[in-house]
């Protein structure tokens, strides 16, 4: 039995109902890919699938395997474990952000931590 799993603040969630993760996995292209600019079309075409492929997943009308799924996350540029981590909204620019941030020498570092914690406060 294949079960499925999502890490949701530092603790894995783990699925056995597959419709569970169908959905989850249909609200988090449609959401990368509205983040992202993108046309589901236009999407389905880049990774080599139909024009309509995207669309139906979104739609709930079809699934993916983790092979398509590991083209959609190529395509994000993100990796599957950037896809189930739903501590972040946006996983594209976290890792913006952080390939940004292991350029930086530790002083600017540190204000990027500071930036980060007031941001936070401000929540």
């Amino acid at each position: 039995m294949l079960v499925w799993c999502k890490m949701v603040y530092g603790v894995i969630i783990m699925y056995e109902n597959t419709e569970e993760v169908y959905e989850f996995i249909a609200n988090r292209i449609n959401k990368l890919r509205e983040q992202a600019g993108a046309s589901a079309r236009d999407m389905s075409l880049s990774i080599g699938q139909n024009s309509n492929y995207i669309n139906k997943i979104e739609s709930k009308q079809a699934n993916t395997s983790i092979e398509g799924l590991t083209y959609i996350c190529d395509y994000f540029g993100i990796t599957l474990s950037d896809f189930f981590n739903t501590e972040s909204g946006n996983p594209v620019l976290v890792k913006t952000l952080i390939q940004e941030a292991n350029r930086l020498d530790d002083k600017s570092l540190e204000h990027l931590i500071g930036l980060a914690q007031q941001l936070n406060n401000k929540k």
